[in-house]
């Protein structure tokens, strides 16, 4: 096995045949990605709980890096919506200075996975999980997003799902008629825009349009509810220096679960959005790289304090539909964000923020994936268990919990549809040949079994729960055999527990006077069971190549 490191950035290969032409439509794309992902990074800055310049100060960060070192060749990386419950619990609990802390841990979880080359991660979390718990982000952030939409005049909003919707119903009589005006054509701009453009992300024009409207209704309508970013928030445009945060035993074990919980969210979205563009583009990313890119990145943005970052589906593609085929185009949408930041970042103050809380309802509703989810309710009941488990502990509790115990629940039903691939069966009187007998038989279509001997098969591997059925099966059998036969021939491996209930099986047979013989043990099963010292327990002369030898075997105990 190959035990280098598997790092090797895109960007190197990307650059050895690069020319002018490649760059001017990696420039073009850049531009064009960088102003779709402004009205994002500062709505999902806003709603992590963070400042709006934050959003997009991560935006710049982690996108420059995460398409310098990751493993994707249009990869684009900034905050997504994923992370806004998790970064909002994670502030309302430990403040910016966890947050900040958890990141680090994250990103430094996202760089072992990478070392450990676990970049199949994806592979091994159930699709129903991830269904699951994305449909419940998309419910939780339009929750979170109904006060702006509406405009409601509340002072307190509590943070618990189900507590929120009794207290949004309780202040129905507060909505600003004006700010859910904003809201409502701000949804519908943006659902409408893709007729017009292609290009123009809806988003930025709905913030445009309704920034210029509110201002209007305020200096000429004398309409003042209609509030905005910069009466929550003060806004700056300069960069601010890196801070490393002081770090301790105690926080550091609070945050492990908060901060795992980012690292495999981060992963499994960039490595979704990194398979999608694959597919796109017909390139093949590296996903150990890609995983070591988004570390570090996560290393480095919250010491200027960003928020975490991974791969953005949706900005991934917008970067393929406009022509960027290589990481330069990332870079330049990093750095079209850098100059808004510098030079019109004062401007954001007058965004309304029933607007950008209708950007974020519209985000939920592509988040939802109702579509998936609903094609999954049609699915075995394990994959609708899962599922709703995950959905519903998302939304009532949170991701971390909702990860957690959904995983724990796929793997119990996962050993549980194993177990059951396994087939422990007795075989009476005689042994058909027809059904795929250890050996060829001449012209013999049945083998007979000596009286005093009991012929049992196990139909798949031998591990927990198949051991357990020989005494159910036995228990059929009205007379204590002199011989048991287990035939082998289709056991391809054993574990652990199926060589510990195999030894036992052994034992209470030897103690009642009955010889145990295998038959049809492969190479690979019967090497194990060397090791173990079953040739030893049982005799070599009891583990048999094939059921004609373990007969003959029989015949001369009986």
């Amino acid at each position: 096995m190959d035990k280098k490191i598997d790092f090797r950035p895109k960007m190197f290969s990307a650059l050895r045949n690069y020319n002018k032409q490649t760059f001017m439509a990696d420039l073009m794309a850049g531009v064009i990605v960088g102003i779709v992902a402004l009205p994002l990074a500062i709505a999902f800055g806003i709603a992590s709980g963070v400042s709006p310049e934050k959003g997009i100060i991560t935006a710049i960060v982690a996108g420059f890096i995460i398409s310098a070192l990751g493993g994707s060749k249009v990869q684009i990386g900034g905050p997504t919506g994923a992370f806004i419950v998790i970064v909002a619990g994670i502030i309302g609990q430990y403040g910016m200075t966890g947050l900040t802390i958890a990141t680090l841990m994250a990103g430094v979880f996202l760089i072992l996975f990478g070392l450990l080359r676990l970049g199949t991660i994806i592979k091994y979390i159930p699709y129903p999980i991830i269904v699951g718990f994305t449909s419940g982000i998309a419910v939780t952030i339009f929750t979170t997003q109904v006060k702006d939409l509406l405009g409601m005049t509340m002072t307190d909003v509590p943070s618990d799902f189900i507590e929120r919707w009794i207290a949004y119903f309780q202040n129905l009589t507060n909505i600003d008629p004006w700010s859910t005006g904003v809201g409502l054509i701000s949804v519908a701009i943006i659902a409408s825009a893709p007729k017009l453009s292609k290009r123009i992300p809806g988003s930025l024009i709905a913030i445009i349009v309704m920034t210029v409207v509110a201002l209007l209704l305020k200096n000429y309508a004398g309409v003042t509810s209609i509030e905005t970013i910069g009466d929550r928030f003060s806004i700056s445009s300069q960069l601010p220096g890196a801070v490393v945060p002081e770090l301790t035993w105690e926080t550091i074990k609070g945050l492990v679960a908060p901060a795992l919980t980012i690292a495999v969210l981060g992963a499994i979205e960039s490595l979704l959005s990194a398979t999608v563009a694959d597919g796109v583009i017909g390139d093949h990313h590296n996903s150990n790289t890609e995983l070591i890119g988004q570390g570090v990145a996560n290393l480095v943005t919250p010491l200027f304090g960003g928020i975490p970052a991974t791969g953005a589906i949706a900005r991934t593609m917008t970067n393929i539909n406009n022509g960027g085929r290589s990481p330069i185009a990332g870079i330049v949408h990093a750095v079209v964000l850098l100059l808004i930041f510098l030079f019109l970042m004062p401007l954001a103050q007058y965004i309304p923020m029933a607007c950008l809380a209708g950007v974020l309802v519209v985000v939920s509703y592509g988040m939802s994936g109702w579509r998936s989810f609903s094609a999954l309710m049609r699915n075995p009941k394990s994959d609708i268990t899962v599922l709703l488990l995950t959905f519903f502990l998302t939304i009532i509790f949170d991701l971390t919990v909702a990860i957690e115990v959904g995983l724990i629940c796929a793997c119990l039903l996962f050993m549980r549809r194993m177990s059951e691939t396994t087939d422990v069966r007795a075989v009476y009187d005689e042994i058909d040949l027809n059904e795929d007998a250890d050996m060829e038989r001449g012209n013999l279509e049945h083998l007979t079994i000596p009286e005093g001997v009991e012929v049992y098969e196990i139909n798949g591997p031998y591990f927990f729960g198949a051991g357990n059925r020989f005494e159910d099966i036995m228990g059929r059998y009205g007379n204590r055999p002199k011989v048991r036969i287990i035939r082998m021939r289709k056991v391809p491996f054993i574990d652990s527990t199926g060589l510990h209930n195999l030894e036992n099986l052994c034992l209470m047979s030897q103690k009642e006077g009955i010889t145990i013989v295998l038959s049809g043990v492969n190479e690979k099963v019967e090497a194990v069971l060397v090791r173990n010292g079953f040739n030893q327990l049982l005799g070599e002369e009891n583990i048999c190549n094939h059921i004609d030898l373990a007969l003959e075997r029989a015949r001369q105990l009986v």
